[in-house]
């Protein structure tokens, strides 16, 4: 099997040459095989992974695939999976960029009688929506909070640490799920007084971050750091992923000089395991999307032969028609002691790729 970096790298090379969003719009007049998958960006390492490996996977399993990234424009989404509908696509796999602003263009996909998978990013509000693949997003929170609660052993200690949180954006319904999983593990400590956020900010909408965007959260974080953190200690950041926390550590490079919190993430970027290898980030989670898209494969080609896709949820996700069947797949905590076993030694990445 051919390592995943060379998909990513061939596939990069092909998008600076199109220089375009695109990565590969199908041409053939047969459509009879086409499936269409909408990411909302090529901004963060992560959907460029899920999006070129998906698209390999289903490409082996004998489909053509239109492949589109929307550069974080809810727009620029829209009239791309207009142009999938009108192409002929039979199944549309759709990680949203707002889960609340796909309802018209879904109605569309369900009257053309398209089969639509919300991959990753639950669709709100629209029962034009199948089916939902993810990974267990509460779990991925509870596994942050019971890091944290772990490593410092707060149910023993008469220490009090100070914690800072930050989330994603507010248009993404995962962040009820990652931060709610947090929170339902820290905030019994932030009651009793062992966990004090000095900022005060712990209210989801207060902590959220626009296109979770590095920049805007380093930019929050310098903020935070100068107005309560110049003679105490951070010692904690509860970061639901790697581009908040990537943010977070930014902003102490530049404006803080105490010790490095304890800081959590997900996604396993490349520049947060470098992170992690170096001391700036204590953890993140694993998300294999290699599996993820494994399993949207399975449940796509169930769909385009006419029979079942496998699911294992039916009560979690509530999309305001109802609960969509979902497949689940299992998050990873990854530390600097497990890191090469989960990432190295699997293949996900090089050892060269992740050395600070």
């Amino acid at each position: 099997m051919k390592k995943f970096l060379s998909v990513v790298l061939s596939s990069t090379m092909l998008i600076a040459f199109a220089g375009c969003t695109s990565s590969e719009t199908n041409t053939s007049t047969d459509t009879s095989n086409l499936v269409g998958v909408s990411m909302p960006t090529q901004d963060l390492q992560r959907w460029n992974q899920d999006g070129e490996n998906m698209k390999a996977q289903l490409e082996s399993a004998g489909y053509d695939v239109d492949l589109q990234y929307a550069a974080n424009d809810i727009a620029t989404q829209v009239s791309q999976i207009e142009n999938m509908i009108s192409g002929g696509v039979k199944t549309l796999v759709v990680a949203s960029i707002d889960g609340s602003a796909l309802g018209t263009v879904m109605e569309q996909a369900k009257s053309n009688g398209i089969e639509v998978i919300a991959y990753d990013r639950l669709i709100m509000g629209t029962d034009a929506i199948s089916y939902y693949s993810t990974f267990d997003n509460w779990d991925v929170g509870v596994k942050q909070g019971e890091y944290i609660v772990d490593k410092l052993k707060l149910d023993s200690t008469d220490e009090t640490y100070t914690i800072e949180f930050i989330t994603g954006d507010p248009g993404d319904n995962n962040i009820n799920f990652f931060f709610g999983g947090a929170m339902s593990i820290l905030q019994p400590y932030l009651d009793e007084g062992t966990l004090e956020c000095l900022s005060g900010q712990t209210e989801q909408t207060e902590v959220a971050t626009v296109n979770w965007a590095t920049d805007v959260a380093q930019a929050r974080f310098e903020n935070i750091l100068a107005s309560y953190y110049t003679d105490t200690d951070l010692d904690i950041v509860l970061a639901s992923n790697d581009s908040t926390a990537q943010g977070v550590t930014n902003a102490l490079v530049s404006s803080y000089d105490g010790a490095y919190p304890l800081l959590t993430g997900q996604d396993c970027d490349v520049v947060s395991v470098q992170n992690i290898i170096s001391g700036k980030q204590e953890m993140s989670i694993f998300k294999d999307t290699r599996d993820l898209a494994a399993k949207t494969v399975e449940m796509v080609d169930a769909l385009m032969k006419g029979s079942e896709p496998p699911i294992n949820d039916n009560k979690t996700y509530d999309n305001g028609t109802g609960i969509i069947p979902s497949y689940l797949c299992e998050p990873v905590v990854a530390t600097l002691n497990n890191y090469e076993a989960l990432l190295i030694e699997t293949g996900y990445y090089t050892a060269e790729e992740v050395q600070p």
